[in-house]
């Protein structure tokens, strides 16, 4: 039988598609598990004298599916799949199975990339190359190029022979000199359409060298990979010719991983191409040019982004000798050494921490509220990185970017439209900021004891409002969670553009507090407010944009653009002429990426910035920012921010395939899925919002389902790192079952819980033993339900059927933003939303203006007629959003949805006292003032005194 011949026959049984396997990296990894076993399998079958065919038949097909797949890494090589292809064709299956073994192990620990992998070996250096001791020459030479050095890999696109491809690796191979930084091999593909595999797929690059003279489609018919090039209309770009495909394939490369180096070399002259290239190309080499240059010039690029300025100038900073006369006793350690009684502490930070402590900004360290050296520069480079024009870290958390951005952009009298669910530092954002306050109703998930998002024509009803009532001019900002605590997920390319439509230079303020990982991978990076604005901007720009406003202007005003139907029913496009990109975005660093606790940044891309909020912004940054501000968080940011550009793709990836194993085995696991199960798509997204018709993303009966297909084409998606796992069918409350429980009992961290959920998240840092043991864990919880279940009484099996049927049927129902009293309101008169939240906060500081209700008390008083209006916010935890803000209107739904509650912490409510609400005298003069004063003057600061 002919070489790779059994292998070959094999191909034709691999047409694998995604909703067996939610992605190619599980495919890889599970097949070569497999195959690991199956050759095991033969070699032992071979050696005992039993039937082997179907085992062969099964290798077979396992080194068929994994030659393509592994084609797009540098390890195993083509020449190592060859082979092992060779090795099954002479029959060679002891030795197949001892190589097969040595790749599974090396690619599961990832040793490949710190030491050459040999798979031509006898049996004798095989085991010594095991073996702990094994140091001879051949280890200590291959030490020098890879030891303790940071791997990655090249991908270079050209349609070459083997030879030549050997050739080209072996000539970049013969660049390494002992002081480069970093070592890399080359992975070589032959079309534009493997090239896209490849960066979709492949971690490990980190540069792409586009040469010339390769064709547009790729010889590989593997369904599973094939499906990686969705969103690649290549059909459009066949007829161009192939000089072409090299800038294409540049910028499509630049939309799907920004982070990556690209480098043309072309037999064009450079000169005539270079500057129209200088956008997506690093640098443009001729042909004829050796190898030198190419080397350089990617350890140079991979170098950029390894920078980091703040964190080196901080541990520099920490070598030098200083005399401290400062008032900051424990920098350098002194007070700790001299003390007798607190050396623990030194002992358990390690001296380190304590060296770069200083309150100085001198040395090198630069000012965080006036950087002009290595903290600039490394803001500098979280821009870029983030895809932002400016960025601004921050050392006491997001909540305090929100507050920052909000005294930025608003002023007194400003309407600003709000998620009512938002994080509570927002609404205390409106209090400083002094906005007329708008909340918005997202959908609510009563069954779950929680809200949704904003839907996009509740933001446009609410928009169309305004404009009515002749105050869409006051509209200044809209403030959204993107994505949610729940993981709901924002078109927010699309809700920007058709909100610009109806007010051209709306300002975006978008909290991605969950979602800072998000601009390191293609599917999720559509999503995120910088992406979206680059997008905006870049297609407004376009003369193909402008032919199709023109178009759509001319069909809308046919239909009526005076009737609001059509204006909410209709996909609207902005004015090019008129729109402006405002969009800020907020980023909790810490709580999904590598960070120190309260490190965050704020992403500016806002085409006014520098003429209209810059020295604002920079006022608003002072005030909130301290004068002493904590070093190692700013290190922090600025090394988080290098792990991202280098291996974001990868940890992001590794985040969401964690998640979707936890997901596959709770739910086909039969004693898990008896009191568990994992909320859906379709459980926390309506389908309204969901046109894909995807419900899912693992049903245990239809596999999984095509993730980018909804991502591509709904109004909302649910982020898969973010998992709530329903708890109801055990009859434990989420906060005794987090508490009780996993926290106690197991020491498990969650951060949220509703009546019946409990929020799990992976993250950057989750591995694959904390998902097995969380998997452990639960089970170990099914069996002790179980055995509670067996011993209980026919009473207590009758309360604990109560609590199931309660916690899964008897949620009380989400209440809506009732309104402002009218004595908050600008115009009482008018129709719109918005109210004074400031002017009712303040007022809540006076006694005089106050009183406390219970609960029943208000029931009384609404029935009796009375509007009972809140003094303070009302939070109760879970589920974490205010139930009531100062000024808002008391509804009975509220009081319904309070009494039906059984959480033990309720901000801004005392048990012993009730609610705190404002007289029934205050409202009266308060109102008649405000309908006293002219509707054309939005005064703002009425006096509280107006009111005694």
């Amino acid at each position: 039988m002919g070489r790779a011949s059994k292998t070959r026959r094999a191909r034709s049984k691999t047409g694998i598609s995604l909703n067996a396997y939610h992605s190619v990296m599980q495919l890889r990894t599970e097949g070569w598990k497999k195959l690991k076993d199956d050759t095991s399998q033969l070699a032992e079958a071979v050696a005992q004298g039993c039937p082997t065919d179907k085992l062969k038949q099964s290798v077979a097909e396992g080194l068929a599916l994994l030659e393509p797949i592994d084609s797009y890494w540098a390890f195993p090589s083509r020449q190592d799949s060859q082979y092992l292809s060779d090795l099954f064709d002479d029959d060679e299956y002891d030795k197949l199975s001892r190589v097969v073994a040595r790749i599974n192990r090396a690619l599961a620990s990832f040793s490949y990339r710190n030491k050459p992998v040999s798979l031509f070996i006898d049996d004798d250096f095989e085991r010594r190359e095991d073996s702990d001791d094994f140091s001879d020459a051949y280890q200590e030479r291959e030490r020098q190029s890879y030891f303790q050095r940071p791997y990655f890999e090249v991908l270079i696109v050209d349609n070459i022979s083997p030879r030549e491809e050997e050739a080209l690796r072996a000539g970049l191979r013969k660049m390494r000199r002992a002081e480069d930084d970093f070592v890399y091999e080359v992975v070589v593909v032959p079309s534009f359409e493997d090239a896209l595999i490849a960066v979709l797929f492949n971690f490990n690059i980190q540069a792409c060298v586009i040469r010339y003279g390769f064709p547009l489609k790729s010889q590989h018919q593997l369904e599973i990979l094939r499906q990686l090039l969705e969103d690649f209309e290549g059909q459009e770009n066949e007829h161009l010719p192939p000089s072409h495909y090299g800038p294409l394939l540049g910028a499509k490369i630049a939309e799907l991983r920004p982070e990556l180096d690209l480098y043309m070399v072309t037999d064009m002259a450079v000169e005539e191409i270079a500057g129209k290239l200088c956008s997506n190309f690093r640098r443009v080499f001729y042909r004829e040019e050796d190898y030198i240059e190419l080397d350089l010039s990617i350890l140079r690029g991979v170098n950029a982004r390894y920078q980091t300025p703040f964190f080196t100038a901080l541990t520099e900073y920490s070598k030098q000798p200083t005399g401290v006369f400062h008032a900051l006793p424990i920098s350098r350690g002194k007070s700790i050494i001299k003390s007798n009684w607190i050396q623990d502490m030194l002992q358990f930070y390690g001296p380190n921490v304590f060296m770069a402590e200083t309150s100085a900004t001198s040395g090198g360290l630069d000012s965080l509220l006036d950087p002009t050296g290595p903290i600039k520069k490394a803001q500098e480079l979280a821009a870029r990185a983030f895809g932002a024009r400016q960025t601004f870290f921050v050392t006491n958390g997001t909540s305090t970017g929100n507050k920052i951005v909000v005294q930025a952009l608003v002023e007194p009298g400003d309407i600003v439209l709000v998620d009512r669910n938002c994080h509570k530092s927002h609404h205390y954002g409106m209090v400083l900021g002094g906005a007329q306050v708008a909340y918005l109703d997202s959908y609510p998930l009563e069954a779950y004891t929680m809200y949704g998002a904003v839907p996009l024509k509740h933001i446009k009803e609410t928009l169309l409002g305004y404009k009515r009532a002749g105050t869409l001019a006051q509209v200044k900002m809209l403030l959204l969670t993107n994505c949610t605590f729940d993981g709901v997920i924002y078109d927010v390319e699309r809700v920007m553009e058709e909100c610009l439509a109806i007010k051209p230079d709306l300002i975006f303020l978008w909290d991605e507090a969950w979602f800072a990982f998000a601009g390191f991978h293609p599917t999720y990076r559509r999503r995120t407010g910088m992406a979206s604005a680059a997008r905006l901007r870049e297609r407004y720009l376009s003369p193909e944009y402008r032919k199709r406003y023109a178009d759509f202007k001319d069909a809308f005003e046919k239909k009526g653009a005076d009737d609001d139907k059509l204006w909410l029913e209709t996909r609207l496009l902005p004015d090019p002429d008129k729109v402006r990109i405002r969009t800020y975005v907020t980023q909790s660093t810490h709580k999904r990426l590598t960070a120190l606790r309260q490190g965050s940044m704020i992403h500016v891309f806002d085409q006014d910035f520098k003429h209209k909020v810059e020295d604002a912004f920079h006022e608003a940054y002072m005030t909130h920012t301290s004068t002493s501000p904590n070093y190692q968080i700013l290190a922090s940011l600025d090394i988080g921010r290098r792990q991202m550009e280098l291996e974001g793709f990868e940890f992001v990836q590794r985040q969401t395939e964690l998640a979707m194993v936890l997901r596959e085995s709770v739910t086909s696991h039969p004693l898990l899925s008896k009191y568990f199960n994992f909320l859906t798509v379709e459980d926390l997204i309506p389908v309204e919002y969901r046109p894909s018709g995807i419900e899912f993303y693992y049903s245990p009966e239809k596999g999984w389902s095509r993730m980018e297909t909804a991502w591509r084409q709904d109004e909302f998606v649910l982020d898969p790192s973010h998992l709530n796992l329903n708890i109801g069918m055990t009859g434990i409350d989420g906060d005794h079952f987090k508490h009780d429980y996993l926290m106690d009992k197991y020491g498990i961290q969650v951060n949220k819980t509703t009546r019946n959920t409990v929020l799990f998240m992976t993250n950057i840092g989750t591995t694959r033993s904390s998902v097995a043991y969380l998997i452990e864990v639960l089970v170990k919880i099914a069996h002790e339900l179980d055995d509670r279940q067996e011993d209980l009484s026919s009473v207590e099996r009758r309360l604990h059927q109560q609590k199931i049927h309660s916690l899964t049927h008897e949620n009380p129902p989400l209440p809506n933003f009732s309104r402002f009293h009218d004595a908050f309101r600008i115009n009482p008169a008018g129709h719109t939303r918005d109210g004074d939240l400031r002017k009712a906060f303040f007022m809540s500081y006076k006694d005089e203006f106050c009183e406390y209700v219970k609960l029943n008390g208000l029931r009384r008083h609404i029935a009796a007629g009375r509007e009972m209006v809140s003094a303070m916010f009302v939070i109760p935890y879970p589920p974490g959003f205010p139930v009531l803000v100062p000024g808002q209107v008391i509804s009975e739904e509220i009081l319904a949805f309070m009494q039906a509650l059984d959480t033990r912490e309720i901000h801004g409510y005392r048990a012993e006292l009730g609610f705190r609400v404002f007289t029934e005298a205050v409202l009266q003069t308060v109102t008649a003032h405000r309908l006293a004063e002219p509707v054309a003057e939005p005064e703002y600061a009425v006096d509280v005194t107006v009111a005694k």
